[in-house]
Formats: structure tokens, sequence, C-alpha cells
């Protein structure tokens, strides 16, 4: 059970997989233009939820958002399934590769065997293409990974049915419709709007407030918490923003390569101006991650270092906060 489905690597999963599907089905879109439409942009901190004994930071809306958004915004239909069982999950699967259908799923990162030892752990919301299958090995088509991979029957049962938060349940999805007519001013216009409204939400967590929020938090943690476990919150931070599914500045470097191809769809120079002051903030947001990081390591000569980080922090909200303005002001 083979098809003739195309590899495409991309900086984060679910763009990619949405791209590769997509694209197969006879709809040549990019990965940054799945971000934009599928308003991937996004920031929010939850204190009161632990990810490895830290709290959650997470740079993009909760998995299955982007494709979802993109779909209702582009007309495409999709059909998502989940499962209380391997045995049932496994045989919808099977049908689809028998009628040459690929098909994306949400898996946990933990057990992904092609995955180096240091990428390997608790995090449910990775997302990857089955698009055949040899004997008992699974062909996978995963976008972070430059070529594609096997995995026996047992291991992907094993990854789609992690445990834990945004368990996936063996899900499963794939587009059943795209319309021959799709209008892409309309859908990058009610996207960019959907992003400024979220980066600007009047709430202490969200967006550009959120980004504030924890600033002063950073300040607080290493008399409130103690170094070290300051130390443990900044490193959940930069994992969340560098490791798990591109976070910071990349998401912000694909966003910027969005407006880059929504300016000439759109013939507007606004939109090209702005996609290279993102290019700028993406920077800003590697270069604090780069600081936070030889803080934790303990590699850092500053003095008052927490204050430095926060201070980063805060001028990166800001400028979000003067760009998403004027974003919202272009369309």
């Amino acid at each position: 059970m083979t098809t003739d489905f195309k590899h495409h690597q991309s900086a984060h999963c679910e763009n990619g997989v949405a791209s590769n599907l997509l694209k197969h089905n006879g709809l040549n879109i990019s990965e940054p233009m799945v971000f934009g439409i599928g308003s991937g942009l996004f920031f929010v901190y939850l204190p009161f939820v632990k990810v490895n004994h830290a709290p959650a930071f997470s740079y993009r809306p909760l998995p299955g958002m982007i494709f979802s958004r993109l779909a209702k915004r582009l007309g495409v239909k999709i059909k998502r399934q989940k499962f209380s069982g391997s045995q049932a999950a496994e045989k919808a699967l099977d049908d689809n590769l028998q009628k040459n259908i690929p098909s994306g799923l949400q898996v946990g990162v933990y057990n992904l065997t092609y995955f180096p030892d240091d990428y390997r752990f608790h995090f449910n919301a990775h997302n990857l293409v089955v698009y055949g299958k040899e004997n008992d090995n699974y062909l996978i088509s995963d976008p972070v990974m430059e070529t594609v991979t096997t995995l026996t029957a047992e291991e992907l049962d094993r990854v789609r049915f992690a445990k834990g938060a945004f368990a996936p349940k063996g899900q499963i999805y794939y587009p059943v419709h795209i319309p021959k007519e799709i209008d892409f001013k309309t859908a990058i216009t009610k996207a960019i709007k959907a992003t400024c409204r979220d980066m600007l939400a009047p709430m202490p967590i969200i967006g550009v407030a959120g980004m504030k929020y924890v600033a002063k938090q950073i300040r607080k943690w290493p008399v409130k918490l103690g170094v070290r476990k300051a130390n443990h919150y900044l490193a959940q931070i930069v994992r969340m923003q560098e490791e798990i599914g591109t976070g910071g500045g990349g998401f912000r470097f694909i966003y910027a390569a969005f407006l880059q191809e929504a300016s000439v769809i759109m013939e507007s120079n606004a939109l090209k101006q702005l996609s290279f002051e993102m290019t700028e903030i993406g920077d800003m947001w590697r270069d604090f991650a780069l600081e936070a990081s030889r803080v934790y390591k303990q590699r850092s000569a500053k003095q008052d270092v927490y204050n430095v980080l926060a201070g980063q922090l805060t001028a990166i909200a800001n400028r979000e906060e003067e760009f998403f303005k004027k974003l919202r002001k272009a369309v």
C-alpha cells in the first residue's frame, strides 16, 4: 500500500502536514501561507498548568487549530477521527492507505524511534503523515525530518495512543474536499485580523500582555523560587520557544514569510514592509533565548541577569504591540 506522496521538509509539524496533504490533493500552498491563514502566531502563559514541573508557555494555539482555521477560511473540508482502541485506529488508517489516501496523525514524541534522544520527551501534539505500508512497516513523512522514514505497526500504535496531556487517542485526519475556486484575499484578511485580535487581547496571560506579565515574573523568580527553580523555569520558556514546534523566533520568521507572500496577493506594500519588521522581531526572540540559555546553563557573566532578561522580553512585547497595531491598520 503506497502512494506517490511527495515529502517536503518544513519548520513546523502541523504546518508541514497541512501543506503536504493539501499539495498532494492539488492545492499548492506553502508552509508560511498555511501558518498565516491558520492564525498560528500566538502567546499564552499558563502558570496553573505544569509541564515537566514548570509552568506551560505556548507560542501557538491548541493542536489542530491551525489546520482547522485554515480549512474553514479556504472552504476545505477535513475529516477527523479519534478512537478508543488500537484495532479500530489501525483499521481506519489501513483502509485509507488501501484507497491511496495519505493521512495526518497526531502522535506523542517520546516513543518516536527516529527522533534523536534529546528531542524525545513527553509531548503529545506532534504531527506526521502516513502515506503507505510495506509488510509491517508504515511509511512515514514527518515534515520536520529531512527524508521519509518508517515505523513498525507496534511503534506507530505506541505513539498514536501516548498518555498524558493532549493525548492523541489515535487521531487521524485528511482533506475530503477542496473547492475549485479559493478566495485567498478574503482568507488572508480574516486571518490577519484574528491574529491581531489574539496578540492584542486585553488579558494578562495572552498575547503581548502575557509577555509583559511573564517579564514581571522573571524578575521575581530568583527570590521567590530560588535560583535553581528559576533557571528551570527559564529553561522551560526556551524549550517551548525553540524546541517544541518552533515557537517564538522561528514562528516570527514563518509569519514574516507569510506576510511577504500575502503582500503579493493583496498588492500591499505595507504588508511587505511589515514582513521585514517581523523578521527583526524574530531576531529579538532568538537573542532572548540565547541569553536565557546562558543563564540556566550557568554560563552568563552578566550582573543582575534576571532583570536583563525581563527587560529583553518587555522590549519584545512593546515592539510586537506596536507591530500588530500597524498590521491591523494595514488590512
